[in-house]
């Protein structure tokens, strides 16, 4: 009961906030919005290193944590200060140089872990840090604002929703993915009526932002197909907790568990939605 009731509390506190750091504060291409999206992607790169030093794969989780911020936040200089030269390139290069250089003059007894600490400082490096690239970009649209807003409504119905589908109807219909058995298959449905139905509301809401020939398909194409996706990048972080033998990525938000508890969805939609708007939407 108690994890409910922090589950709503975040629900009802967090959600606003971050459309509210959207919606009033969007200068410099959404600067401040990013900058919760950097500190994000660095925390969850972390939690990352975490779970994967349970594994054998060791890397220092404070490597990590500068890791997993140096790609969004070289997207997010580029972007708000240094418009049309890309860093984002240069900064990745960088972070796997140092992955696999870091150990060349280390004592000979540390070098027996190298091909792990690689493994695992590439992965640091990528993830959640680099999927959430999209999400960054999308701060430079023209109509970046009403994007960026349907593209968490999305994400956030859908979450929202197929947690409480499955609570409600999904007593009979768990188990269908051995990665996460207590997902169901009402969830899974309820969670993309979700993201369809905002799909559909955001062309009707935000014509300009989302001006298509068959607007109402098209909507509905975007909701469905980021929404799957969110789904998908939840069922991806239960195969590494599962593999990690821990429950939640982290405990630094109450009710939800950890940063990438939370970041999964959003990190595995932004590259999909971002894709087809500019596909479907984008002249």
């Amino acid at each position: 009961m108690r994890k409910l009731l922090e589950r709503f509390l975040i629900f009802l506190v967090g959600i606003p906030l971050l459309t509210s750091l959207v919606a009033l504060l969007p200068q410099r291409n959404h600067l401040a919005f990013n900058l919760v999206v950097v500190i994000l992607c660095a925390l969850g790169a972390r939690e990352l290193a975490t779970m994967l030093n349970r594994r054998g794969l060791a890397i220092d989780p404070r490597e990590a944590l500068v890791l997993g911020a140096l790609c969004p936040a070289a997207e997010t200089l580029g972007q708000s200060f240094f418009p049309g030269l890309s860093l984002t390139f240069a900064a990745y290069i960088a972070a796997l140089s140092w992955v696999l250089l870091s150990r060349v003059f280390a004592r000979r007894e540390r070098l027996e872990d190298g091909l792990n600490r690689m493994a695992a400082g590439m992965a640091s490096a990528a993830y959640p840090g680099v999927f959430m690239l999209p999400l960054i970009r999308m701060g430079a649209l023209d109509r970046a604002t009403q994007v960026l807003l349907v593209f968490l409504l999305i994400v956030f119905s859908n979450d929202s929703v197929a947690w409480a589908a499955g609570m409600l109807f999904g007593k009979n219909n768990r188990g269908l993915v051995p990665a996460s058995p207590n997902k169901s298959a009402a969830g899974f449905a309820g969670g993309l009526a979700a993201a369809l139905t905002v799909g559909i509301l955001a062309v009707i809401v935000f014509p300009e932002a989302f001006t298509s020939p068959s607007p109402l398909l098209a909507g509905g194409i975007l909701g469905l197909l980021s929404g799957a996706a969110a789904s998908l990048g939840d069922l991806a972080e239960s195969v590494m907790k599962r593999s990690a033998g821990v429950k939640d990525s982290g405990s630094i938000i109450p009710g939800r568990g950890g940063v990438l508890d939370s970041l999964d969805s959003v990190a595995f939609a932004a590259p999909v939605f971002f894709g087809l708007y500019r596909l479907i939407f984008m002249p």
